[in-house]
Order: structure tokens, then C-alpha cells, then sequence
């Protein structure tokens, strides 16, 4: 988790409560296509697949909270 940056940690809170790439755009006041970086980005950088596999990681290390 270490080698995410402040604003893919935000991103990530963000996906971990089920908000679309628009969603999160919004919410961060960041284009589409950016949001989109940040998850690749984040995909990446934790070794997973998928939304839902970096969303996993997020609750093992407790960075979502449990809805």
C-alpha cells in the first residue's frame, strides 16, 4: 500500500464504495479519463485484475470501511 500515492489512496477509497470512474471524477474534481489512470494505476501497483480485487486489498489493510 505504501506505493500508492495520496490521491490513488483517495481513489481507491472511493471505488471501495462502489463509485463508477464518473463518480469518482466528480467526487475529486478530476476528468473521466484521469480517474481512469488512477485505477489503472492502481490495478497495477497492487498486482490485481480487477476493481473488485483492488477493493479486496483495501478492506484487508482497512482502508474501507465495512457497508
Amino acid at each position: 500500500m505504501a506505493a500508492l500515492t495520496p490521491r490513488e489512496r483517495d481513489v481507491l477509497v472511493l471505488l471501495a464504495e462502489g463509485r463508477t470512474n464518473k463518480e469518482v471524477a466528480a467526487a475529486l474534481f478530476i476528468s473521466d479519463k484521469t480517474a481512469s489512470a488512477h485505477v489503472s494505476h492502481i490495478l497495477a501497483k497492487l498486482g490485481v485484475r480487477s476493481r473488485v480485487g483492488a477493493v479486496a486489498v483495501a478492506h484487508q489493510v482497512g482502508m474501507a470501511g465495512d457497508r
